[in-house]
């Protein structure tokens, strides 16, 4: 039985990646809790010798050596002491072997419920490690049920080995995009808990991280550094606009991004179900930069504002509601890109 106990200990570190050592102290803490119980007069001279090399599993309670008892709990005869060790002599602690009966229940229901339970903790430990690595980063998963009430999607994702269940809510879906099971999707990983239920990992795909991290897996140029994704704004679904950089004079950064013929692009706005993506260049001059945050939209002149935080700027009358944007959307998204407050106004008026 006891060969078999250390069979199955490596059999779990195998296969769950739980080490060992970990499982072995969970059983003996379980196990003395489980003795404590049965025997509250006894101390802290109970203890569990686990010896792999032996195959061996033993229970002792340490007692010293004296010539007459008075604690039978912490103390023992030299006579009784001479039949567990010839070599026992006064002031020695022995380890006396617990009754084998009532060791061999205790240890049987304690290492069963630690192991299993052990398993759970471990398993919730290396699923929060894994997933917290990848904050911030995407994940491909696959829809595996729709809520038709709240609109949430449970997503089935998985990070090297380890898979877990998370729950895409309605607000951060996609509203445009029609999913059903066994779809499978790229989410971004905003952040992971770790709950009494186990970890949870919080997933979008409204995020403007989403954008940045599928430009970075299809532009090179952004991932290796020469071209920076200075700012994004998004509204999920219709538009985002985005600036890019880049230090070498010699490298077209929204060309970069846009690809040969579009390709780069048009795969990152196949995988957002069609959102716009409108790649303006970054500037230092707040004017240069806030007049090419407006494209498509033709800017005759930007004014800077005394608060420092605020702009005027002067559109072709022709040009007016294209600067704007339906429902105000091409303004709002100039704005939260560059951090500025934008007022426009048509030539006529100015």
């Amino acid at each position: 039985m006891n060969a078999e106990f250390f069979e199955a200990i490596e059999m779990i570190e195998k296969e769950k990646g739980i080490p060992r050592g970990y499982m072995y102290e969970k059983i003996k803490q379980a196990m003395l809790t489980a003795f404590h119980r049965d025997n509250p007069e006894c101390g802290d001279n109970v203890e569990i010798i686990l010896d792999e090399e032996k195959k061996r599993i033993e229970m002792v309670v340490n007692k010293t050596v004296v010539e007459e008892v008075e604690d039978p709990n912490l103390e023992i005869t030299l006579e009784a002491a001479k039949k567990i060790s010839r070599r026992a002599k006064l002031g020695d602690v022995v380890g006396v072997p617990v009754e084998t009966k009532k060791f061999g229940r205790i240890a049987a229901q304690s290492a069963k419920n630690v192991i299993v339970q052990g398993i759970r903790e471990a398993e919730r430990g290396i699923i929060y490690e894994q997933f917290t690595s990848k904050e911030h980063e995407i994940l491909t998963g696959v829809v595996s049920h729709i809520d038709p009430k709240s609109g949430s999607v449970g997503i089935r994702i998985s990070s090297n080995s380890e898979f877990t269940e998370a729950l895409l809510s309605a607000n951060e879906r996609i509203k445009t995009e029609e999913l059903k099971e066994g779809d499978r999707i790229k989410v971004y990983v905003v952040e992971v808990r770790n709950s009494t239920r186990g970890p949870q990992v919080l997933i979008s795909r409204t995020h403007p991280g989403l954008v940045k991290r599928l430009f970075e897996l299809e532009v090179p140029e952004i991932f290796d550094g020469t071209v920076e994704i200075r700012s994004i704004a998004r509204e999920a679904g219709s538009r985002t606009k985005m600036a890019v950089w880049s230090a070498d004079p010699n490298v077209d950064p929204i060309g970069s991004c846009v690809g040969p013929r579009g390709g780069r692009v048009a795969s990152i706005v196949n995988e957002l179900g069609g959102e716009k993506i409108d790649i303006i260049k970054y500037s230092e001059v707040p004017e240069e930069y806030i007049a090419a945050s407006l494209s498509p939209s033709e800017v005759l002149s930007v004014t800077m504002l005394e608060d420092g935080k605020s702009c005027r700027v002067i559109v072709p009358d022709n040009q007016l509601s294209l600067a704007i944007g339906k429902e105000g959307q091409n303004a709002r998204l100039a704005a939260k890109l560059t951090g500025y407050k934008i007022d426009i106004k048509p030539q006529s008026e100015a």
